[in-house]
């Protein structure tokens, strides 16, 4: 007899696959969930360490274009801010800011010398937030009296935050009247010698052609481009042939040689300055642009880093070169230079910084006496003795010095990541 099926069974079949396709889903969404919140999280991160990163140049570049006194404030502000004046009469007058009838105004000072009094809260009076300055003869005297540090003082009725209270005399001082900028019909008091004065948000674009103009920072601009061009160009020709050299003609000794070039990268230029300072001197090229180019033609990183991109190019490139009846010359400018560009950016790229930041050699090389050939460099540090009491010209300075590298970096950078990324392909 045959058993007939169970109907339970069967039917409850249905029922648990749409509970684990139900589970399986819900796992799904909070497997996003995590993810999103953990890219969220990542994304915050880095953005905070590339908004730290960043904030030092932001503020260098913003405390170029301030005024002296705006460098010093306490506690500074990010952006370049100018008090405001107003000409009346043909006179320049500042701008205070000031509280009148509870509200931020923009005010002229009208009267100087007033007699005043400091009015204070009687149960706290050491807040100076909480201390208003008014005239005494505008002031009403109630006839009763507070204690404020031990001494019995008046209580009189003041204007406080566009209402009056009663606040007691601390002690007197001398204030001014001020009058509405746009309307004269209002009036307030105040101490003028520490009266907040009225602040636009603005840029002194002069900073730039002071520091230029009167600084004597354009002829070592100049000269900075012309010593950092013809370096670049000299390292970037003596290491594309030294590198094509090492990589593709074989001559005695040639491994040995690329050795002891090479091993002449572990050697500080600071142990070989003055064997080469005394090698200047008696070739007559101290204290001359020319001292500043000819040492730094030969770069060993150059040459190690073309031999190294050159031994990367098939060889039959260049035995299909030579059937054609193409020398090594051409073979050299024509097949592995426009296939290196990669890597004569890179190069270019950080031989244009090591020259265009160069210190030592050209402040031991280049008399301070002779401004007509220094670069940036030393000019930086020069106008850092010479302006200590205008920091804004020194932010300047340093602005036109940091923009040019920034800006070939940025030029040359898509050839600088390719260079990175295809350097472990084979």
């Amino acid at each position: 007899m045959t058993t007939p099926p169970d109907r339970t069974t069967t039917a409850e079949h249905p029922e648990r696959t749409v509970a684990r396709q139900l589970q399986a889903a819900r796992a799904r969404r909070r497997r996003r969930i995590r993810t999103g919140f953990g890219r969220l999280a990542l994304y915050a991160f880095l953005g905070g360490f590339a908004l730290l990163m960043v904030f030092p140049f932001v503020y260098m570049a913003a405390s170029a274009l301030k005024t002296p006194a705006d460098t010093f404030r306490y506690p500074p502000k990010v952006l370049p801010r100018e008090a405001e004046v107003i000409v009346v009469d043909g006179e320049e007058l500042p701008v205070y800011s000031l509280p009148v009838e509870g509200n931020p105004t923009d005010v002229l000072l009208a009267e100087q010398g007033i007699e005043a009094g400091v009015f204070v809260d009687p149960d706290n009076p050491d807040d100076p937030e909480d201390q208003v300055a008014w005239p005494l003869a505008l002031a009403e005297d109630t006839g009763r009296t507070a204690v404020v540090d031990g001494e019995e003082v008046g209580v009189f009725v003041v204007p406080v935050g566009g209402d009056t209270e009663e606040r007691a005399l601390a002690r007197t001082t001398v204030v001014g009247r001020f009058i509405g900028q746009d309307d004269p019909s209002l009036e307030t008091f105040a101490v003028v010698r520490t009266a907040p004065a009225a602040e636009a948000i603005t840029a002194r674009w002069e900073n730039f052609s002071d520091v230029l103009d009167r600084r004597g920072l354009d002829r070592a601009l100049t000269n900075t481009i012309l010593v950092t061009g013809l370096v670049v160009l000299g390292i970037l020709f003596t290491s594309i042939m030294g590198g094509y050299a090492f990589a593709r003609i074989r001559f005695p000794g040639r491994n040995a040689l690329f050795l002891a070039y090479l091993g002449s990268i572990m050697i500080p230029f600071i142990v070989v300055i003055v064997p080469l300072f005394q090698l200047m001197v008696s070739l007559g090229w101290i204290d001359h642009l020319g001292v500043l180019v000819w040492p730094f033609l030969f770069n060993a990183y150059g040459t190690f880093l073309m031999r190294q991109f050159f031994m990367g190019i098939p060889k039959e490139l260049d035995e299909a070169a030579v059937i054609d009846g193409a020398k090594r010359w051409r073979i050299l400018w024509r097949i592995y230079v426009p296939l290196s560009w990669p890597a004569i950016a890179t190069l270019g790229t950080f031989s244009f910084l090591y020259a265009w930041n160069s210190f030592v050699w050209p402040l031991v090389a280049i008399q301070t006496a002779n401004e007509e050939d220094w670069v940036l460099t030393t000019a930086l540090r020069q106008l850092g003795g010479q302006s200590v009491e205008s920091p804004n010209l020194i932010f300047a300075g340093i602005v036109i010095a940091v923009v040019v590298p920034m800006a070939i970096f940025v030029a040359a950078q898509r050839y600088f990541v390719e260079n990175v990324a295809t350097s472990g392909i084979k």
